[in-house]
C-alpha cells in the first residue's frame, strides 16, 4: 500500500519523514523532489564480490550535455522509519525534455539526501536551475520484519 497525501503530511510532522521539503510538493501520493547539486564522473569503477571501487565525483554547473551521465543530489534529506521504503519516479517534465533519471530503492532505516543518477538521453543541451523539482519520491509500507540500512550511502554521501 502507498501512502497518501495526508499520510505523508502527518508522517512528516510526527516522523521528521522529509526534512527542508516544500508544502506544495507534497502531492496525492507522493512528494516532489528538487535538484541540489549536479556531479560529474571521472574515472572508471570497480564492482566486485567483496571490493568496491567507484569514480571520482566533480561538482558542475546545471547544464545536462546530450548522451552525458550525471549524478545529482537532493535538497531534501529523508529520514526512513523501518516500516516504509521509498520508490523514486522522474518528474515528467524531466523527461519530456529528454533526460531521464536512473534510481534505487530507499530502505527503511535511510537517512539523509538522495543522490540518483541522471542522463541527457537527447541531442541538445538540457539546462536546470538549483531547486528545480526533478523526481517524486513515492512510499509504501513493509509488512514483516525488516533490517535497517547500514550502507556506504548513510547520511547521503553521493560516493
Amino acid at each position: 500500500m502507498f501512502l497518501g497525501h495526508d499520510e505523508i503530511l502527518e508522517r512528516i510532522r510526527t516522523q521528521n519523514l522529509i526534512e527542508g521539503y516544500l508544502p506544495e510538493a507534497v502531492q496525492g501520493a507522493g512528494v516532489d523532489l528538487r535538484i541540489h547539486r549536479l556531479y560529474e564522473l571521472r574515472g572508471g569503477g570497480f564492482i566486485g564480490r567483496e571490493e568496491r571501487r567507484l569514480p571520482e565525483v566533480v561538482e558542475q554547473s546545471f547544464t545536462l550535455k546530450p548522451g552525458q551521465y550525471y549524478l545529482l543530489s537532493t535538497m531534501e534529506r529523508v529520514n526512513m522509519p523501518e516500516d516504509l521504503v521509498a520508490f523514486m519516479f522522474n518528474r515528467s517534465s524531466l523527461f519530456r525534455c529528454g533526460a531521464s533519471l536512473r534510481t534505487a530503492v530507499i530502505d527503511p532505516g535511510y537517512h539523509g539526501e538522495l543522490t540518483v543518477g541522471i542522463k541527457n538521453e537527447g541531442t541538445e543541451e538540457i539546462h536546470l536551475e538549483e531547486g528545480a523539482r526533478v523526481l517524486q519520491l513515492v512510499f509504501a509500507l513493509v509488512k514483516g520484519g525488516t533490517r535497517r540500512y547500514e550502507g556506504r550511502y548513510q547520511g547521503g554521501r553521493v560516493v
